[in-house]
């Protein structure tokens, strides 16, 4: 039988058998657990499998025993200082990155890591500003973030399930296509999804009054199919990304507004710190870069690639 990964609980992978309804509980064959040992999880959300069903038509449960070649994934660092990876999600068209200026606060450091994960495994990320009832056009932070952003050519969504702002939007931009969701705790996924969706009504909760900090409701990534077509897969809130190991030269490839400049470098392998002739530093400090996102590149090539 052949279907897709919908969810993934750490031991047990439910597949959606093809063509059905149906939903089997799997394990994974102990061959594939060697096959991938850097990688925690050999399977993962997203991914077409092959299963062997086991038990009566009442407990049925099944082994993974193929998966299908993918068209994409990505990873992140199982740990920030580890050589193991996490396979977030894989065949998607997509991610979805939520962003909160406020109530939580989202760190442009945080949606940088991401935006790199993504590019890195040539992966097109959309940002959602969402909350948007909460800030206007005088927010300070809201407008850097924004005009940053747009103005490197990423597409942003301003989403309020108060207001409804952008659900609709959003909707038609998803239908028949399959994306990865993810933010911080508490940027509110799991209420957009219930908002994209009346049937789909995921577990929510409430900022913690005292620290303004979200609470994890996701535990476990998982694919939602939408009734107006395509599909989310919802992960965990996450305070950071561990980047893959990557050779140093390569970060400024995953920041798009380099790629003009990389090429003008006077060294092929220019990590653009204090090369001289780098061009990337001649752009950020004639104004066509923009300093905060060259500030968080450094820091990515600091913590995350030393």
């Amino acid at each position: 039988m052949r279907g897709i990964i919908t969810k993934s609980t750490g031991s047990w992978y439910y597949v959606k058998i093809d063509n059905t309804s149906e939903l089997i509980p799997c394990r994974v064959r102990g061959k594939f657990r060697l096959q991938n040992y850097n990688t925690t999880n050999p399977v993962a959300v997203g991914d077409y499998v092959e299963i062997y069903v086991e038990g009566n038509k009442n407990e049925k449960t099944g082994i993974i025993t193929n998966i299908y070649d993918r068209k994409n994934a990505i990873l992140r660092r199982a740990t920030k200082s580890g050589a193991t990876y996490q396979i977030i999600a894989t065949n998607i068209d997509g991610a979805l990155l939520m962003i909160t200026p406020h109530h939580p606060y989202t760190p442009m450091g945080f949606i940088d890591r991401f935006i790199v994960l993504a590019e890195a495994y040539n992966v097109e990320v959309n940002l959602i500003f969402h909350k948007c009832d909460l800030y206007n056009e005088n927010d300070e932070y809201f407008n850097t973030l924004y005009n940053i952003y747009n103005q490197i050519g990423y597409k942003i969504f301003l989403t309020s399930i108060i207001t409804n702002e952008g659900i609709d939007e959003l909707k038609n931009y998803i239908k028949d296509k399959t994306f990865l969701l993810s933010g911080q705790s508490g940027v509110g996924k799991s209420s957009l999804i219930n908002k994209l969706d009346s049937s789909i009504q995921i577990k929510t909760q409430e900022l913690s009054d005292k620290y303004k900090k979200g609470r994890h409701t996701t535990t476990f990534a998982e694919m939602h199919f939408l009734s107006s077509g395509g599909a989310i897969i919802d992960t965990p809130g996450i305070k950071e990304f561990g980047i893959p190991k990557f050779e140093k030269w390569e970060l400024g490839h995953w920041f798009r507004e380099f790629k003009p400049f990389i090429s003008k470098c006077k060294y092929n392998n220019c990590t653009h710190v204090n090369e001289p002739g780098c061009a990337v530093i001649a752009a950020v400090e004639s104004g066509l870069i923009n300093p905060l996102r060259y500030k968080n590149y450094l820091n990515i090539l600091l913590e995350d690639l030393n």
